[in-house]
């Protein structure tokens, strides 16, 4: 198993379709010793029902609210107590009012620029400020991101905004760590049905868009994405740091996609 012996957490599994969920599992077949968070009693009630559907009883539970540096630094403080060292730690959280995912992107207001920013991207910095005491010499940081921070996609507006902060502090942080040995990199993810992407006005629109053009002609699975963190998390990876490396079927890379898949006049 790839990754027995690894101790780590996951922040922001929200239920069995999230990419969190996919990513746990992912590390969670390969013999990862894994810690969920929560933000709150209710993020909480989810996930302990997750554990009940799944039958896990072995799997520790933390509060983090990501908002609040005391419960981040009292997070890492009772892993770190707990485990001695960290090996991995995979951040999954993103926010934006749902009023902000639509529309022009200038009317963005100014809390919810704030908000996405510091839930979205500000708290991988402070996650990782955190962590540093405790994290292995050969530990890795991974997060999540989306091809709407490198171009224009309709409706993903400040989340985009959002997500260009998280891949440039990916680099920053890979920088700062590099030298204890810890390595941060980015995936980027392909469109996936999750309840926070469901928030995106015309998200469907996407999905149908990645499974005509991307070049595998379908969309990416959380199983997929999951497989590709947990190898970031892995010791395979050990070469490998301030990276954003997509996991979309090829759709990033597309530039005009078959004709057959657009309603053109000839």
């Amino acid at each position: 198993m790839l990754m027995k012996g690894k101790k780590g957490v996951i922040l922001g599994v929200a239920n069995h379709r999230s990419i969190a969920w996919g990513i746990f599992e992912s590390l969670r077949n390969q013999g990862a010793d894994i810690t969920l968070t929560y933000m709150n009693d209710r993020m909480k009630d989810g996930v302990e029902k997750l554990f009940k559907k799944f039958d896990i009883n072995d799997v520790e539970l933390l509060e983090c609210d990501v908002t609040n540096q005391e419960t981040i630094d009292s997070t890492f403080k009772a892993l770190g107590e707990k485990h001695g060292e960290i090996d991995f730690v995979v951040h999954c959280l993103a926010f934006a009012d749902k009023s902000e995912l639509e529309g022009e992107f200038y009317n963005t207001s100014r809390e919810g620029y704030a908000m996405a920013g510091e839930v979205s991207s500000f708290s991988l910095v402070a996650i990782s400020k955190a962590a540093q005491p405790y994290l292995s010499e050969s530990a890795s940081i991974v997060s999540l991101t989306y091809l709407g921070s490198e171009r224009i996609c309709t409706n993903y507006n400040v989340m985009g905004v959002a997500k260009a902060g998280l891949e440039c502090s990916t680099r920053y942080l890979a920088n700062d760590l590099g030298p204890q040995g810890v390595r941060v990199n980015s995936i980027s993810a392909g469109p996936v049905n999750t309840l926070a992407a469901r928030g995106i006005a015309g998200f469907t629109k996407m999905l149908t868009i990645q499974e005509k053009i991307s070049p595998l002609r379908r969309v990416n699975t959380i199983d997929e994405i999951g497989d590709a963190a947990m190898f970031l998390c892995s010791d395979l990876s050990r070469g490998i740091t301030s990276e954003v490396i997509h996991v979309d079927c090829g759709f990033s890379n597309v530039g005009v996609g078959p004709m057959e898949a657009y309603n053109l006049e000839k």
